[in-house]
């Protein structure tokens, strides 16, 4: 009986402010509710479209931080339908659909090319690189190695990749086309832009693997494989052009015909390759000259 009475006691005197507390908090329900009809942020639906027609990558290729933001500023300017490089034209066109437009032609997808293609034994070094292991930190000095336009080979296109499409092979980046989605994350890390992206037209496209400017002595000094302006090339095809000792591929007068193949096999330092997922290997460089001799 004396357990039964303080139990009526405490029922007694506890109403009150349970009452109390559930008044508040009905209160407050309606204040939260209110403040969340009144200050929510209105989301056009075509966004929440677009949002899903997109790979989700968040790769930065559009120029937008990620895919979230790219989605609302297509959105407002609908010119930016196709800077989607991993979705291509395929996203392009559902973007277009989205928005009810005529998704226009946007050409061939986009993939990098490495403009150079010496690997450490045809490099010339003057000592031993042991700062950081970064091609920018390398970069900064003048002697990491004697060509101040080759692959430096420490790796940060590699990093900077979130396919696993670049790997340092024997001191080169190289590309596994298989995995690229056109993302130009390596291309913006090169911090000495060797990595363009080129329009694909074709499943492997003919390349010049080298960015050096030095004369065509200087070269063949530095690198057994670097390009010395002879010219060759564009004496064969006009899809090659020179211009400051370098040879320079116009991708779009570039077609799998036989100028272009003997022009290839004409480049007596064979820095002319072929680059995609089914790429023969380069050929080998013409030996060097023999050094005149006088009796």
């Amino acid at each position: 009986m004396m357990i039964l009475a303080n139990i009526v006691d405490l029922l007694s005197s506890a109403w009150m402010a349970g009452l109390i507390m559930l008044g508040l908090g009905f209160v407050f329900a309606v204040v939260l509710l209110i403040a969340h009809e009144k200050l929510k942020v209105e989301v056009d639906p075509r966004v929440v479209q677009i949002h899903a027609a997109l790979p989700n990558i968040d790769c930065g290729a559009c120029g937008f931080p990620g895919c979230g933001g790219y989605a609302k500023g297509v959105l407002e300017n609908p010119e930016l339908i196709g800077r989607c490089s991993p979705g291509g034209a395929a996203v392009a066109g559902k973007i277009a659909a989205i928005l009810n437009l005529q998704a226009s032609e946007s050409g061939p997808a986009q993939r990098p090319i490495v403009h150079c293609r010496a690997h450490t034994a045809d490099r010339t070094y003057y000592a031993e690189y042991q700062g950081i292991p970064s091609c920018t930190a390398a970069n900064a000095l003048a002697n990491a190695q004697a060509c101040k336009f080759g692959c430096l080979g420490f790796g940060d296109c590699v990093r900077a990749c979130k396919f696993d499409a670049l790997h340092i092979i024997d001191g080169l980046s190289t590309v596994d086309y298989s995995k690229c989605t056109g993302c130009t994350a390596c291309s913006k890390a090169c911090p000495r832009n060797l990595i363009e992206m080129v329009p694909f037209g074709h499943e492997n496209m003919m390349t010049v693997a080298c960015s050096s400017k030095e004369n065509g002595k200087t070269t063949r000094a530095m690198c057994q494989v670097g390009c010395i302006g002879c010219g060759l090339c564009a004496k064969q095809s006009d899809a090659f052009t020179i211009a400051d000792n370098l040879a320079r591929m116009d991708y779009s007068k570039y077609a799998p015909c036989g100028e272009n193949e003997a022009a290839m096999n004409k480049c007596p330092t064979g820095v002319i390759v072929y680059r995609g997922k089914t790429a023969p290997p380069p050929r080998e460089p013409k030996a060097k000259p023999a050094a005149s001799t006088t009796s």
